[in-house]
């Protein structure tokens, strides 16, 4: 009998005066969660803004991206005008000269925006939209998850106070 009085005692002092409440994240974690944040603005205002950088259309293929693009009507307009002088003329060979080079550096400023598209904003978007969020989410679900064991926890300690008692 004096035994069941002491064990049902502990079994009290452990449970009745303090709410047990695990921990979710370490302090490492906590920190890492709050740099997390900063990731996520940084990120988004990042990709916005070299979004606003491309010349081209953003998400077309590259012959779309290259009938707007204004370097390439540059060229157009001089090749045309080239055409009209004719090549005996010193004015219309170097239009047509232009024109050509004209056409080259829009070529690679479309590559280039291509390239720059494929290989940083789309990485940043996922990072910033998708991948970002989902942590997020999961790390909530985590504190729900331990709030459940918790709660769990504390009945299962009151079911067997009660058992003590009886």
């Amino acid at each position: 009998m004096k035994k069941q009085f002491n064990r049902m005692r502990q079994l009290a002092n452990q449970t009745v005066g303090r709410a047990e409440k695990t921990e979710v994240l370490s302090e490492d974690l906590l920190q890492v969660e709050k740099r997390l944040d900063l990731v996520k603005q940084v990120t988004h205002s990042t990709h916005k803004k070299l979004t606003a950088c491309l010349q081209g259309q953003q998400g077309t293929d590259i012959e779309k991206r290259s009938k707007k693009l204004p370097l390439t009507i540059l060229a157009q307009c001089m090749v045309e005008g080239a055409a009209v002088l004719g090549d005996d003329s010193l004015l219309g060979k170097m239009l047509q000269l232009c024109g050509e080079t004209e056409e080259k550096l829009a070529q690679e400023l479309i590559q280039f925006e291509f390239q720059i598209e494929r290989d940083v904003v789309e990485p940043l978007y996922v990072l910033a939209e998708v991948d970002i969020p989902n942590i997020q989410k999961q790390r909530k679900h985590l504190a729900k998850l331990v709030l459940d064991m918790d709660s769990a926890r504390t009945r299962i300690n009151c079911q067997q106070i009660c058992t003590v008692l009886q």
